[in-house]
């Protein structure tokens, strides 16, 4: 019996080792605040993703690095980005980064999307989405006034009443545009490595870019247009309430009425 145990000791020992040898380290690289809402999205996806890796053999980390710091990486696997327009079309147009998917996670600039850059994907709406969806909520209401949002705290669809009750039970605060974006980049870059099985920067680019169908509790089926703009919902809000979702029901083009459609 003793010796019984004794082989079953070793073999338990022996499969923890196997396991841990076959498990893959996945390294993300985050250049901005370490306060705030967009970091605090991040640190949600990846709490998120590594539940989920524990069951596929895969466990993430995000290093935060200066601007200086990151320049000098020799191997990157994604980078995300929560800084002004200028930088994030900077570090996009790197010849360092061409290959690598890098995130824009919190502005909203139009400049962005009109680049067209095969890598940079950007995560948040565009200023131009915000700019449509309120046209199509005046043309159907005139004296409406309400503001387009990416996200609000109070949003139920799509199970995203449960990501914004785990979000604020994790954090203590509420889920704004800027965290959702920060806990999708993570969410669809973990979402890639489960379906690639690769940790590889080029091939998560191009599945990202190509294959990805994106359920960011804002409906099924987002993907990227060739402007690395997210297809996405927007918002409408009027004295902190959602009183629509754009695109509005009967507006043709659907999620493509909102933003730079295409580079062609």
């Amino acid at each position: 019996m003793n010796m019984m145990k004794l082989g079953l000791f070793a073999l338990t020992i022996l499969l923890s080792q196997l396991s841990v040898a076959e498990t893959m380290d996945v390294k993300l690289h985050y250049v901005g605040p370490t306060e705030g809402s967009a970091w605090l999205g991040v640190q949600q996806g990846l709490d998120e993703a590594n539940i989920q890796g524990e069951f596929l053999g895969q466990k993430y980390s995000v290093v935060s690095v200066t601007l200086d710091e990151l320049k000098t990486l020799e191997s990157v696997t994604a980078v995300l980005l929560a800084m002004d327009a200028e930088r994030i079309l900077s570090i996009a147009q790197s010849k360092q980064f061409e290959n690598v998917a890098v995130f824009n996670i919190t502005s909203d600039s139009n400049a962005l999307r009109s680049a067209c850059l095969p890598n940079l994907l950007n995560i948040t709406a565009s200023q131009q989405m915000k700019q449509d969806a309120k046209a199509q909520m005046l043309k159907k209401n005139p004296d409406s006034k309400a503001q387009a949002q990416g996200w609000h705290q109070d949003f139920r669809k799509f199970a995203a009443s449960q990501l914004n009750s785990r979000f604020s039970k994790a954090s203590g605060v509420i889920m704004d545009d800027d965290a959702w974006a920060g806990w999708a980049a993570v969410k669809m870059l973990s979402d890639t490595v489960a379906r690639t099985q690769s940790a590889d920067a080029t091939v998560m680019l191009e599945y990202l870019k190509n294959d990805l169908t994106f359920d960011g509790q804002k409906g099924a089926g987002a993907t990227f247009r060739d402007t690395g703009q997210l297809r996405q919902l927007v918002l409408l809000v009027e004295n902190d309430k959602i009183i629509a979702e754009a695109p509005l029901r009967g507006t043709k083009g659907g999620l493509d009425s909102l933003g730079l459609k295409t580079c062609k």
